[in-house]
């Protein structure tokens, strides 16, 4: 557009105007259909002659006006140029924006930079801001973590923030969007509604899915939520990600009750390191699955506790880890014959506190596996590796490891001149003080102080073991593994929890003792009088597991052990129980429960949208908040004037902002009736509640109404 000189002067006080619109725009899309954009100029600047011929604006006036008609000419030229057809509702925007500016109380945003900026573009239609409050709350949600959408119905809230989601899902910005809303009771109890419970609450989710519907290939939506990629719940299921409150959870002090955890107390996460409690939620009594792996690993949750996994399509592609339901993954466990869900294990091993141990750990572990301990006779120690025997005496100061014949080898004090005969040996006073004295090959274990060590001395504890009654199994075209057998279970249980802290699997069997062929003693058969318990192990790559040259060198000759993997084996119900929910600071937020397993709680990588915030209780929002995980976004919607939750709650939504108003990284934006973008109409019914509202006394948010089912606000 280009302001023209004209021959004609305007009368005093007054300026002119001209203006020519390119060739390659008609006239109808600047003056509108039957002229009715120019119409609404004409009734916005009724002092100001516009005059129009050809291809030819020319406008007569106050200076100041005629200004304004000629920036608003310019504006509507730029939007044009997009391809962005003018509609009378933008032109009145337009203008009160422009004259917004004009009086000092304009943004730096033009009407043009309000208009052209798209969100996305789906089905034959481009979804954008069509006021400034809009376009400053889609901005708010590029530029912040937390984002609360506060206005009238219309003002399109929800619908921007679902577009939002949805172009974020489309970059891979985001692996997943989850949409909730509180599903309020408005006079009917949802029990007595006729229907499954996802048709009573159906109702409440709708607008949401009409929504997606906008924004989404319709026939995709359905592979979108059976896959988890988009799930729509209502905000009563967001909190049921929880576990029995007796179901043991890993601390830096060793394992600890769900249910005693308290925020501030340290759990141990996927890097094998603390990390604090930041929330607890008790969740009440509610049906728990038992979630089992290959390996026997079992832990108890509930149905919508979540699980980081991934395929072997996932990984061939490599694509993320994805977060699963315990729900999702029913019946869905097999692919092929073979299991579907892979799990996550330590990156790294468990980092307990190191404390001070009366033996070295490689030591203790050769005794606990071919040691005799009864206490009844001076220690012995049996093997036919003089290696280990050399080892062990070097790992017992004030101890001679004196050969006695064949594989026997006795443990003497070392005397020194003026001992008295009768001093304790000191192996046996330590096996005394770790209360392994008398213990034999059945009834053997690892002391605690050893089992919730640091990673070295629980490496050279399980080497120890290993190099006695363990080795590497080789089989052809197969990687090898390491094998450890022992009569004890108590050893045996222990041993595979030194394999899964050090991020390690093991798989138990039994070998009972009627069936086994006896052994030889000195000639004469030997019956076995217990069951044996044998253990195969994989160990993560860098983690060594034999000291014995012959063993180790096998283990090497073979590439080592390979990868250790865990997978999902089967869930099955296990009854009701009183749950808790933790959330914890780790940055993926994971933490270890039962058997090394990891799970957790809060949501990575996710838009999560909370429509309907005004009926949500303080301690409803709280817990929402408080579920956002790294990587992710939280946009929060409602409006306080219509809350229908019971006479006496306060709403969660008016609290919030007193509570988290100024705090970095969270943005309240506020919309008004000026931003509604239905039927002009709502915009004056909105203004006429809010007035009547004001005359009367009444408080924003704590009157009752039947609250609305929801908007689009396109």
């Amino acid at each position: 557009m280009t302001q023209t000189p004209t021959a004609h002067t305007p009368a005093q006080g007054q300026a002119r105007a001209q203006f020519t619109v390119p060739a390659q725009h008609p006239m109808v899309t600047v003056l509108g259909s039957g002229d009715s954009l120019l119409r609404v100029i004409e009734t916005a600047f009724p002092a100001t002659d516009i005059h129009v011929r050809g291809n030819e604006i020319s406008a007569v006036g106050d200076s100041a006006e005629v200004a304004l008609v000629q920036r608003l000419f310019d504006e509507m030229m730029l939007v044009l140029r997009t391809g962005q057809p003018m509609t009378e509702d933008a032109v009145e925007r337009s203008i009160a924006m422009l004259r917004a500016s004009e009086n000092g109380e304009g943004p730096e945003e033009t009407p043009a930079e309000v208009l052209t900026q798209n969100i996305l573009s789906s089905r034959g239609r481009t979804i954008r801001p069509k006021t400034l409050n809009q376009k400053r709350y889609v901005d708010a949600i590029d530029k912040h973590t937390i984002v609360f959408g506060i206005g009238p119905a219309g003002t399109g809230k929800t619908y921007l923030a679902m577009a939002k989601a949805v172009q974020a899902l489309q970059s891979k910005q985001v692996n997943r969007i989850i949409l909730t809303r509180p599903a309020v009771e408005a006079g009917e109890r949802l029990g007595f509604l006729p229907g499954t419970l996802y048709e009573k609450i159906d109702p409440y989710l709708r607008p949401l899915y009409d929504a997606l519907h906008d924004m989404l290939d319709p026939d995709s939506i359905p592979r979108l939520m059976a896959a988890g990629t988009i799930e729509v719940a209502p905000l009563a299921y967001m909190r049921g990600r929880a576990q029995p409150i007796f179901t043991n959870v890993l601390t830096p002090d060793g394992w600890r009750p769900i249910g005693d955890l308290q925020v501030g107390d340290l759990v141990i996460g996927s890097n094998g390191e603390p990390t604090p409690v930041l929330g607890v939620y008790p969740q009440g009594e509610k049906d728990v699955y038992r979630v089992t792996a290959q390996d026997g690993a079992w832990t108890l949750c509930c149905g919508e506790h979540l699980w980081t996994v991934r395929t072997r399509d996932d990984k061939r592609r490599d694509k993320p880890w994805r977060v699963l339901e315990t729900q999702e993954m029913i019946g869905n466990l097999r692919a092929a014959h073979a299991r579907r869900y892979e799990l996550p294990l330590l990156t790294a091993p468990v980092c307990f506190p190191e404390r001070e141990v009366p033996m070295d750990p490689y030591a203790l572990g050769l005794l606990l596996g071919d040691g005799c301990l009864t206490g009844s006779t001076t220690p012995s120690f049996a093997t036919e590796d003089r290696e280990l025997a050399v080892a062990l005496e070097a790992s017992l100061p004030g101890v001679a490891v004196r050969h006695r014949g064949g594989p026997n080898y006795v443990l003497n004090r070392v005397k020194s001149p003026g001992d008295v005969i009768t001093m304790e040996n000191p192996v046996t006073g330590i096996m005394h003080g770790l209360d392994l004295i008398g213990s034999r090959s059945h009834t053997k274990f690892v002391p605690d102080d050893y089992l919730y060590n640091s990673a070295d001395v629980r490496l050279a504890l399980l080497q120890g073991l290993l190099d006695s009654d363990g080795g590497p199994v080789t089989q052809k075209d197969r990687t090898c593994r390491i094998q450890y057998t022992t009569m004890s279970i108590l050893l045996r249980d222990d041993v595979i929890a030194l394999v899964q802290s050090l991020g390690g699997v093991a798989y138990t069997r039994r070998r009972a003792a009627q069936s086994r062929k006896p052994g030889l003693a000195e000639g004469r058969e030997v019956a076995h009088r217990s069951d044996a318990h044998i253990i195969d192990i994989r160990l993560p790559e860098g983690i060594e597991p034999f000291r014995l040259t012959r063993k180790r060198d096998k283990y090497h000759a073979a590439d080592g052990g390979g990868r250790p993997m865990r997978f999902i084996d089967s869930i099955e119900p296990a009854g009701r129980e009183e749950t808790v929910c933790i959330q914890v600071a780790a940055e993926d937020s994971l933490y270890v429960t039962q058997d090394h397993l990891l799970t957790h709680n809060t949501l990575n990588d996710a838009f999560i949208i909370l429509d309907e915030a005004q009926n949500t209780s303080p301690e409803q929002m709280k817990m929402f908040l408080t579920r956002l995980g790294f990587d992710s976004k939280i946009v929060i919607t409602g409006d306080v004037t219509q809350v229908d939750l019971p006479d006496g709650t306060k709403s969660g939504l008016r609290q919030v902002q007193d509570i988290l108003d100024g705090l970095d990284d969270v943005h309240f934006s506020r919309l008004s009736s000026q931003d509604v973008v239905r039927h002009k109409l709502v915009g004056r019914i909105v203004d006429a509640y809010e007035k009547y509202d004001n005359t009367h006394g009444t408080r924003n948010g704590t009157h009752k109404g039947r609250g609305k089912a929801g908007h689009k606000g396109k």
